[in-house]
């Protein structure tokens, strides 16, 4: 989780090759929310999606989950194998163990799950923000954003 310990918690389904998904966390990350990350990676439309996802995970298990999302939203055109550890590189993780561990099955397993409670839960497009018994799909309004953070919604 990202954001403040006592602001609002949010769940965000996104998917990292999903422009609007990008767009929303640079929002999110301008307000003050507590944020949880929920992988939904859509292959049909996104092939690069699920490797980006397992590159987040695999970051994560080196502490560095949030620094590898802000890379992989900063340059979606790039979600290639040798982009990924050049982003790894720069972010000095192990890269044998990074590599091994976005393609484990812990970190499969893991996407697998974010994904399927996303479609148990009705997910169907992303983003889409879950706020207590709120759900916002597709592009949120700033002021959503604000009045959530500001707990009036």
């Amino acid at each position: 989780m990202r954001g403040p310990a006592d602001a609002p918690l949010v769940l965000l389904y996104a998917d990292f090759e999903c422009p609007y998904c990008a767009v929303e966390a640079q929002k999110l990350a301008a307000v003050k929310l507590r944020v949880a990350f929920r992988h939904f990676p859509v292959r049909t439309s996104h092939p690069r999606a699920w490797a980006a996802a397992g590159a987040a995970e695999a970051a994560g298990l080196q502490g560095r989950f949030w620094e590898m999302h802000d890379l992989l939203f900063a340059d979606q055109g790039r979600l290639e194998d040798p982009h990924l550890w050049e982003r790894a590189r720069s972010l000095e993780l192990e890269l044998e163990r990074f590599d091994a561990d976005r393609r484990s099955e812990a970190v499969k397993a893991r996407i697998r799950r974010d994904f399927q409670s996303g479609v148990k839960g009705g997910i169907v497009t992303t983003p889409t923000l879950i706020a207590g018994a709120a759900r916002y799909a597709g592009r949120i309004d700033a002021q959503v954003l604000e009045e959530l953070s500001s707990g009036s919604r």
